[in-house]
C-alpha cells in the first residue's frame, strides 16, 4: 500500500480526488466504484470542482454503489441510492443509467447479490474503487470476520455501525439492520483501491488494516492483499502508525512520474 498523511481532511479530499481524477482522464469509460457515508465527502467535492473547471469529465464513466440497505424505499432521502444521485451522480455530471446500485428492495435478494457482482464483471471490472473505513475496521458493510473472499451479499449491520449511521437517520430505530453489500472479494477485483480517513475516531481502525496481521477481524486488512491500494489519510486518523514517519518521508520523496497530483 502507498500511505499518504495529510495535515487537514480536506487535503485528504483534495489528493484523493486526485488519484481517481487521473484514472479518468486517462480512460474516461473508466468504471468507478462509488463509495457513501462521511469519508468520502470530501473526494466528491473536489472533483465537482475539478469538473467545473473543466479539468475531469465524468460523462463517459460508469458507477457502482459498494453497498445498499434492505427494504429502504428507493425514493427514502437515505437509501444510498438517492445519496449516490444526489451527491455524486448530479454534481459530478455522471449518466444515470451509466450507475448501478445494489437492489436492497428485491424480492430474491440473494439472486440480485450475484446478479450485481454479475454486472460489475460484464462492465469489465472496477477501474478504481473509493473506500471509507469503520471505526471496527470494516470497507464496505463488510463488518468484523467478513471472508476475504466473499462476495456481493446480505450483511446484518454491527450495532456499532448501526449506532454510527443513526446521524443520518430521526432515530437509531430507523436504522436498517441488514444491508447488501459488495464483499471483500468482490472489492479486491478492482484495478486500484483509494481508501481514505479523517479524525481521531478512525486511527485504531487506520493502523490495524495497514500496519496490523491480516485478519478477517479486521476487514480493512484485506488491502494488504492488493497490488495497487492507496491510503489517504489525516494527521489525527493516523495517529496510531508506527512507521507514520517512513510514510511521510516515502510522499515527499515520490519521483514525479510516479506523482498523480
Amino acid at each position: 500500500m502507498e500511505i499518504i498523511i495529510l495535515s487537514s481532511p480536506a487535503e485528504v479530499g483534495r489528493v484523493a480526488a486526485a488519484k481517481i481524477a487521473s484514472v479518468v482522464a486517462e480512460k474516461p469509460s473508466a468504471v468507478v466504484g462509488l463509495a457513501t457515508g462521511s469519508s468520502p465527502q470530501g473526494i466528491y467535492a473536489d472533483l465537482r470542482r475539478r469538473v467545473q473547471a473543466g479539468q475531469v469529465s465524468f460523462a463517459q464513466a460508469r458507477g457502482f454503489a459498494l453497498d445498499e440497505y434492505v427494504g429502504i424505499p428507493l425514493d427514502h432521502p437515505e437509501s444510498y441510492a438517492s445519496v449516490i444521485a444526489r451527491d455524486v451522480v448530479e454534481p459530478l455530471g455522471f449518466d444515470p443509467a451509466r450507475i448501478r446500485v445494489p437492489d436492497g428492495r428485491a424480492t430474491d435478494l440473494a439472486f440480485a447479490a450475484k446478479e450485481y457482482d454479475a454486472a460489475i464483471r460484464a462492465a469489465g471490472g472496477v477501474d478504481v474503487q473509493i473506500l471509507g473505513i469503520g471505526a471496527n475496521g470494516h470497507i464496505g458493510f463488510n463488518e468484523p470476520t467478513s471472508s476475504f473472499a466473499s462476495r456481493t451479499r446480505i450483511k446484518t449491520l454491527a450495532p456499532s455501525t448501526r449506532e454510527a449511521n443513526a446521524r443520518f437517520f430521526d432515530s437509531l430505530d430507523d436504522v436498517p439492520t441488514h444491508c447488501m453489500t459488495q464483499g471483500l472479494g468482490t472489492i479486491l477485483e478492482a484495478r486500484e483501491l483509494v481508501l481514505v480517513a479523517q479524525g481521531a475516531a478512525k486511527a485504531d481502525a487506520v493502523a490495524a488494516a495497514v500496519e496490523g496481521p491480516l485478519s478477517s477481524f479486521v476487514p480493512g486488512s484485506a488491502l494488504q492483499l492488493h497490488e495497487h491500494a492507496t491510503v489517504v489519510v489525516d494527521e489525527e486518523a493516523a495517529a496510531g502508525l508506527q512507521l507514520a514517519d517512513y510514510y511521510r518521508y516515502t510522499y515527499d520523496h515520490k519521483p514525479e512520474w510516479q506523482r498523480f497530483e
